[in-house]
């Protein structure tokens, strides 16, 4: 009798925490891209994507935690990435954010193998209008496309947020073309 208590016991807590786990799975559909976001974050509406990032090249997908301080963007853009160019795209961003971006100080720049797709991966911080900004941002060819995520936080939150944006980055998932 105790052994089919615990049992069921086991069994509730797996599903319990199967549940927790899909519900911070995010995904581009119909894409083959997905990733685990950390505890507490939520899809923002198009009004807080439309006035974080007011551009025509706003992201389509944006999670954030509840005060929006810390987000992650991700986004299939239509614009083409050869994987034989990924070293010379790497050398553009570059040139492009140092040229663009206010206040940029790189963290790391480099290509990075992850899961067996190579990424281009940035880790920078900048200022932005009312604060300093700490942005991991992964770039790889995806479908012919562009495959974009941007990890950010307020510098001063980041070393909190840090080690979960970090395990994210580790989840993403891109299945293939």
């Amino acid at each position: 009798m105790t052994s089919w208590i615990a049992t069921l016991c086991l069994a509730a807590a797996s599903a319990l925490t199967a549940t927790a786990a899909s519900a911070a799975t995010f995904t581009i559909p119909d894409a083959g891209v997905s990733f685990n976001a950390p505890e507490g974050f939520t899809q923002l509406s198009a009004e807080e994507i439309g006035s974080k990032y007011p551009s025509n090249r706003a992201p389509n997908f944006v999670v954030g935690n509840a005060r929006r301080t810390t987000t992650i963007a991700f986004d299939l853009k239509p614009q083409g990435l050869p994987k034989d160019k990924l070293p010379q795209a790497k050398a553009s961003f570059e040139t492009l954010f140092d040229r663009i971006i206010p206040g940029i100080e790189w963290k790391e720049k480099k290509l990075l193998d992850m899961q067996g797709q190579q990424w281009i991966y940035f880790e920078m911080t900048s200022r932005a209008i009312d604060t300093d900004i700490y942005n991991i941002m992964m770039v790889t060819p995806h479908r012919g496309k562009m495959l974009v995520f941007n990890f950010n936080s307020t510098k001063s939150e980041f070393p909190s947020v840090e080690k979960e944006l970090r395990k994210s980055v580790q989840t993403i998932a891109v299945a293939g073309e």
